[in-house]
């Protein structure tokens, strides 16, 4: 089968490549959809740091965002699988640890993560291998790009979740790219005052987000939480110094450097400060805010494209007729 391979900074290509087998307690997915990230583009210019930690290693097969049709199922799977359009957890704890039974296993220390980490195929190809567990059933009304949308939506409302937002609170949302974006629609899904921080903002804009500010022009308002969605290895202390007092900072943004905050001025403003990792445990609310319509992700996409198409991507070469929607999609049948 075809699939898109990374075999060193800056070097990938569409290779044949001997499709997957489901091992006990695997399906195999015929992919309909995958969604192009930052932590694609970092494996594709070699700055993706579990490249510097041995937690991955070239030649790696990219893809973490998808959807797709069950069309094959190993020993111990539920043959009732096949034929159904799914999306999947990217996390593949072990199963065994007490993260994993304690309902952690993203957070498991030998997780493989799929297109990602310890050599698990990603989704940049015909075919797919998932565990069952990993998996979550699409409805009908989530088609193949909301659920390629999924898992990135899921990140984001866990972290507006981790903001604890009543109805009329006001949060502020650093870093309008696909996440940012996701977050701030989440946060105005349950009602909260969602105001925007960023450079670039005309698209922000576009999809309604009116109170879109730049540094410059940010207004002095009391934020009842603020949500870092950036890689500004400078905004994580801004989000404490404009978060009220009693307030909560949200990081799920990644910089490629340190990212200093001052623990005193958490304490002295007695703040909660939560980090999110992944799209775990909240992959079923996103399918389900997808479906009834509460979060419309799919302006988001600029366009899609076959995998023949995937260097130009990852190499930043877009389209101008794609406008400034930040995701891109694969469609490997392309």
């Amino acid at each position: 089968m075809r699939a898109f391979v990374v075999t060193g900074p800056g070097k990938a290509e569409v290779q044949e490549v001997d499709p997957p087998v489901p091992r006990p307690g695997e399906v195999v997915v015929d992919v309909e959809r995958a969604g192009v990230c930052g932590t694609d583009i970092e494996f594709f210019t070699g700055e993706m740091a579990y490249l510097h930690t041995g937690e991955a290693s070239y030649p790696v097969r990219i893809g973490h965002e998808w959807s797709g049709v069950v069309t094959a199922a190993g020993s111990a799977a539920d043959e009732s699988w096949v034929g159904r359009r799914v999306t999947g957890d990217t996390m593949l704890g072990c199963g065994r640890c007490a993260r994993c039974t304690s309902g952690r296993q993203h957070l498991c220390a030998d997780r493989h993560e799929i297109g990602i980490r310890h050599g698990w195929p990603g989704a940049l190809a015909a075919q797919l291998p998932v565990p069952v567990r990993a998996l979550h059933e699409l409805p009908g009304e989530v088609d193949a790009t909301l659920g390629a949308l999924v898992e990135p939506g899921g990140n984001a409302f866990r972290a507006v979740q981790a903001a604890n937002l009543a109805p009329g609170a006001r949060v502020l949302v650093m870093g309008p790219g696909t996440i940012g974006l996701l977050t701030a629609s989440f946060a105005a899904a349950t009602g909260a005052e969602v105001h925007l921080l960023g450079l670039s903002l005309a698209f922000a804009r576009s999809l309604g987000f009116t109170n879109a500010w730049t540094a410059a022009d940010l207004p002095s308002l009391p934020f009842d939480a603020v949500i870092d969605c950036s890689t500004a290895a400078s905004l994580p202390a801004r989000a404490v110094d404009l978060v009220e007092p009693g307030g909560r900072v949200v990081f799920i943004g990644i910089a490629g450097e340190p990212s200093l905050v001052d623990t005193r001025r958490l304490a002295l403003k007695d703040l909660t400060a939560v980090g999110i990792l992944s799209a775990s445990g909240a992959l079923a609310q996103t399918i389900s805010a997808y479906a009834a319509q509460a979060v419309d992700p799919r302006p988001l996409v600029a366009a899609t494209v076959g995998l023949d198409e995937a260097v130009a991507v990852l190499s930043g070469r877009r389209d101008p007729a794609w406008g400034d929607a930040p995701k891109v999609h694969i469609d490997p049948r392309i």
